[in-house]
């Protein structure tokens, strides 16, 4: 039964075995008796004190659990034994000699994340993606400046980065960015640095004391350097190191590599997603303020009245959550350290997307329900017109509307009207004729719309405006039909349907071949090729009086026979016989006869 201690390291409270607490108090104090005439001293034990914490920190699983000797050895593994900075060997006499070489001393670093203040202009984000990648600085500002000027996306990549990516505090954090191992050796030489940088400034230190500390920071740096490089070298020609380790780190490198590109494919993606999704909202917005006419479209087609820009903030939150976490996620696996946005700012992101998307469903049942009803709205007026007259048929136009706007399709636009008020126009017209026994002729105008109840559609219907005049025998027909704003576009359409008496003459002029169907069917006598005709109505069906006779063609291509319009030629195993423009021409084993333009000429074998 061992007792054990509690201790304070860097202002972290730990439970230590009592050997071990003995072990690394020996440790701590030949360390602070290294850097007795040391620059910064104070510093550079507090740093390491600190560091060593943090290694205690990672290795502890719960507050009740006590460092042993062997967390200490760790410890001590990666931060360097104190002989190596010339400590007095006799306090460690009472050790066992089988010391940890100098080889060990330093860790195998992975070099991390963060903003560096000390070289930043701003936020320090730049400097410390230079030392993460391991380039010079100025290219990563540069592609900074190409991408505010050229598509305006670093603006808010930088602002992000700057959030989520934490700034190297600590002496350990600032080892840690430049990826060299956080130990004694790197520790003092950090702090040493920034001494020098600050003597520098102030000039205060001689240029012999100056030469004097690059020389022994140079050393220093150069000792860290060869110890790193024998221990990887030393690793690698370890006997204990099998092939199979070897194939298994080969394996994770590349697996480690496909992540991080994988990574990187994430933050492109979730950053240009959340960049046009925050344009466009902004875009959608100010077009809203200043009413630009495309938005008018959009406005006439939500015939649920939901507000345009409730709609875009909803999409945009149900759409950019997801995008976020994605560029989120690639940042994770890009840095390792980067700080967390925290569960609340999980939920409560996640309970915005859910009430984004549940929200935007019911805006979309509620603008399907809109056309869940399809209503008519009939107007049947009598023309003075009967079977002994002939009448003339035309589509009019509006010089205030285009008079094939979006024929093919249906379509719909904003327009004016006369007086310039705003309506809907449409040109969604068709023709029907049929005919009646009756004495005079009836034009029926049947108009329809959508709506989420009965009584809206019809009413939605009866507010359709379309118009037409009858003179002198001639039907003017409007090419279009308008409607008010406050109606919203419900699929109104027009169907004109003339019943005409018997024995009538119809002329539909070309205007109205778009309007009318391209075939016979269900009681419509009348298709676009009567168009430009003059018909005669007759019953259930139509008669052209003026269409040219349609030319009589045969062909039969059977075997011995063949006849089109070239003419008719017999073949069989006998002979074969050939009448075509240029004359007769029979041709038999024995006999040959052609009959053509110069005479009779026959021909015998006998």
């Amino acid at each position: 039964m061992n007792k054990t201690v509690n201790i304070n390291l860097a202002g972290i409270f730990f439970h230590i075995d009592e050997d071990a607490y003995l072990k690394l108090q020996r440790y701590l104090e030949a360390i602070k008796r290294s850097f007795t005439d040391s620059q910064g001293r104070s510093e550079i034990i507090a740093d390491i004190e600190a560091r060593i914490a943090e290694l205690f920190s990672e290795r502890v699983q719960n507050d009740k659990q006590v460092i042993r000797i062997k967390e200490v050895d760790e410890v001590i593994s990666i931060m360097g034994q104190p002989e190596d900075y010339l400590v007095d060997d006799e306090i460690f006499e009472d050790e066992p000699k089988t010391s940890y070489s100098k080889k060990s001393t330093s860790s195998s670093a992975s070099k991390k994340l963060f903003r560096d203040t000390d070289n930043s202009y701003i936020g320090g984000v730049s400097s410390g993606l230079a030392h993460y990648f391991g380039i010079d600085t100025i290219w990563i500002r540069l592609a900074w400046i190409l991408l505010i000027f050229g598509a305006g996306t670093g603006i808010l990549l930088y602002i992000l980065l700057w959030i989520l990516v934490p700034e190297a505090k600590t002496t350990a954090e600032k080892i840690m960015m430049t990826g060299d191992p956080v130990n004694i050796t790197n520790i003092e030489k950090k702090i040493k640095d920034g001494f020098d940088n600050v003597s520098d400034v102030a000039k205060n230190v001689t240029d012999s004391v100056g030469s004097a500390a690059k020389n022994v920071t140079d050393s220093v740096s150069n000792a860290a350097k060869n110890i790193d490089f024998q221990k990887q070298s030393n690793k690698i020609k370890s006997s204990s190191k099998t092939f199979f380790d070897t194939v298994g780190e080969i394996f994770m490198f590349f697996l480690k590599v496909f992540a991080k590109f994988i990574g990187i494919i994430l933050i492109i993606v979730g950053a240009s997603a959340l960049i046009g999704l925050i344009i466009g909202l902004f875009s959608l917005g100010v077009a809203d303020i200043i009413h630009i006419p495309g938005l008018d479209m959009v406005e006439i087609a939500n015939a649920g009245n939901t507000p345009i820009w409730l709609v875009s903030l909803l999409s945009f939150f149900a759409i950019g959550i997801p995008f976020f976490f994605l560029f989120y996620l690639g940042l994770k696996i890009l840095i390792n350290n980067l700080k967390s946005i925290g569960n609340i700012a999980k939920f409560t992101l996640l309970g915005l997307w859910l009430i984004s998307l549940i929200s935007l469903i019911v805006v979309g049942i509620r603008q399907a329900s809109e056309f869940a009803y399809d209503e008519s709205y009939i107007v049947k007026t009598e023309l003075p017109i009967t079977a002994t007259d002939t009448l003339t048929i035309r589509m009019v136009s509006n010089d205030n509307f285009s008079n094939n706007f979006y024929r093919n399709n249906h379509g719909f636009k904003l327009a004016h009207d006369d007086d310039g008020n705003k309506i809907i126009y449409s040109s969604d017209v068709d023709i029907r004729v049929k005919s009646t026994t009756d004495s005079i002729a009836t034009i029926s105008i049947e108009k329809s719309a959508d709506g989420r109840s009965y009584e809206i559609a019809r009413e939605r219907a009866k507010n359709i405006n379309y118009n037409f005049n009858l003179r002198d025998n001639i039907l003017l027909l409007d090419s279009y039909l308008t409607t008010n704003l406050e109606n919203k576009f419900s699929d109104q359409e027009v169907d004109v349907v003339l019943y005409i008496p018997e024995n009538t003459i119809v002329y539909f002029n070309n205007s109205t071949k778009d309007y009318l169907h391209y075939k016979q069917f269900e009681g419509n006598i009348i298709s676009r090729e009567d168009t430009n005709h003059y018909v005669k109505i007759l019953f259930d069906d139509a008669e052209c009086l003026d269409c040219p006779e349609e030319d009589f063609e045969v062909k039969v291509n059977t075997p011995g026979l063949k006849i089109n319009e070239e003419g008719v030629e017999i073949n069989s195993d006998e002979g074969n016989i050939k009448i075509d423009n240029k004359g007769l021409k029979v041709q038999s084993e024995d006999v040959k006869v052609n009959i053509d333009s110069n005479g009779i000429n026959i021909e015998s074998d006998n």
